[in-house]
Formats: structure tokens, C-alpha cells, sequence
């Protein structure tokens, strides 16, 4: 009997929740959702920059769009880390729960962060769930190649770490960029794929999107972080 309950992909439009979507896509995973939170500030869940091209990567793709605003979020008077990430879990989790179809699972592009997949293990466990996050522990050099490979075009949207400097705003994730990411790596310990913030992306092109997102943008640097200010987007 084939199974019609719903996937729903966690998806922030960055590469690694899009990649999640494409693997799930291409094992014919029932994905009829894609849900999208937008933190009011840093986090330690959730990718930050750009979670409003969601909705035209969304439209992209062709699959309905939840979207979780800073007011669902209560945990600005939080100090403690863990605390505070299960409290952004929260609203992710009523979203969920609250879907209008039967959810069979979860989809995380989760690749090294041991803090947010135990926390989205444990929030699938709670709703009966299952989870399907392909990156897990896989090398960050092999996942990189398998997506540019699949035709995946990622810009890079915001930088914070030593070495990334203003010019790696805008900048296209391909061949060249990962070789320089490389010898970022040996002398200052930058993640291959960016996996603790040092740097976040926006997936413009891909094999499951019907159309590219085309971006204009102005860059902004803060002496030692940055990010694209976004002035215009539309699907080509």
C-alpha cells in the first residue's frame, strides 16, 4: 500500500535544506511542503539571511510554502544555548503538528551540527515521525561536488569568518571557490560548506526549480562580516 501521508522539507532557500529537498525529490518522497522560519535575529537553529527568497524559490519549485514569522518566537530573554534552541524549536514544532495533511516525515539539511539535528531527532520523535537528512556526517568536499555536479548555481549571501572577506559576497559557489574554501580551511579552519555560520548561501538555480531566482543586490561590510542587501528579486 503506498503511503500518502505528506513530507515536510525545512527549507531556507541556503544549499544545504535545498539539497535535503532535491535528495528527497529524487527518492519520490511525498514533499508537499516546504516550511520556511524566519528568526528576528541571530540563531542557533535556523539559517538567517535572505529566508524571504523562500517563498520565490517555493514558487520555483512548485510546492506550497509555510512560513514561521519572528513573532511565533519567545526565547529573546533566553541565556542559555540549549535552552534557547529548544525554545526556537517551538514554533517550528506547532507548525508541524498543525499541518492540514498527515505528515509522514521531515526533511534537514543538517551536515556536522550535532546542537540542531539532536533537537530536530528529538522533535520528529515527539510527533511520530520520521526524518530524512541526507548530508548528515557525509564529507563536506564530496557533498559540494555532488551539487554542483547535479547543477545546483549558489551565491553566497553573507560571510563570518576570518578569511572571507568582502570579495566572497555575491560570489559563486563553484569549482574555483571550493578549491580557495580548501586553503581557507588549512589556515583558519573554515567549514568546506560553511556548516558553523562561517558563511551562508542562496541556492538561485537548480535541477527541481522551473525557473532561476535573478538577484540585485548591494553588498555591506562590517569590518569583519557581511552580507548581500537585497534590493530586487523575481524568477527569470
Amino acid at each position: 500500500m503506498t503511503d500518502e501521508r505528506a513530507w515536510a522539507s525545512l527549507f531556507s532557500g541556503g544549499k544545504d535544506s535545498s539539497w535535503a529537498l532535491y535528495r528527497a525529490l529524487e527518492r519520490d518522497l511525498n514533499v508537499t511542503r516546504l516550511v520556511t522560519v524566519h528568526p528576528a535575529g541571530d540563531s542557533y537553529m535556523f539559517h538567517v539571511p535572505a529566508t524571504r527568497l523562500a517563498r520565490l524559490a517555493a514558487e520555483s519549485v512548485g510546492i506550497d510554502l509555510v512560513e514561521i514569522e519572528p513573532d511565533d518566537f519567545e526565547a529573546g530573554d533566553v541565556t542559555d544555548s540549549g535552552a534557547q534552541g529548544d525554545a526556537e524549536l517551538e514554533p517550528l514544532e506547532a507548525a508541524l503538528r498543525n499541518l492540514d495533511v498527515p505528515l509522514a516525515g521531515v526533511t534537514a539539511g543538517a551536515v556536522e551540527s550535532e546542537y540542531q539535528t539532536s533537537r530536530i531527532e528529538a522533535m520528529c520523535d515527539r510527533l511520530g515521525v520520521d526524518l530524512f537528512a541526507p548530508l548528515w556526517q557525509r564529507d563536506p568536499r564530496t557533498l559540494a561536488d555532488e551539487m554542483l555536479d547535479a547543477g545546483f548555481e549558489i551565491t553566497i549571501v553573507q560571510v563570518a569568518a576570518a578569511g572571507l572577506d568582502e570579495s566572497w559576497l555575491g560570489r559563486t559557489l563553484d569549482a574555483d571557490a571550493l578549491s580557495d574554501l580548501e586553503a581557507l580551511n588549512e589556515t583558519y579552519g573554515v567549514h568546506l560548506l560553511g556548516e558553523g555560520g562561517e558563511f551562508e548561501t542562496l541556492v538561485t538555480d537548480a535541477p527541481h526549480m522551473d525557473r532561476p531566482i535573478d538577484l540585485s543586490y548591494e553588498t555591506v561590510w562590517e569590518g569583519t562580516r557581511g552580507y548581500l542587501d537585497v534590493t530586487d528579486a523575481r524568477l527569470g
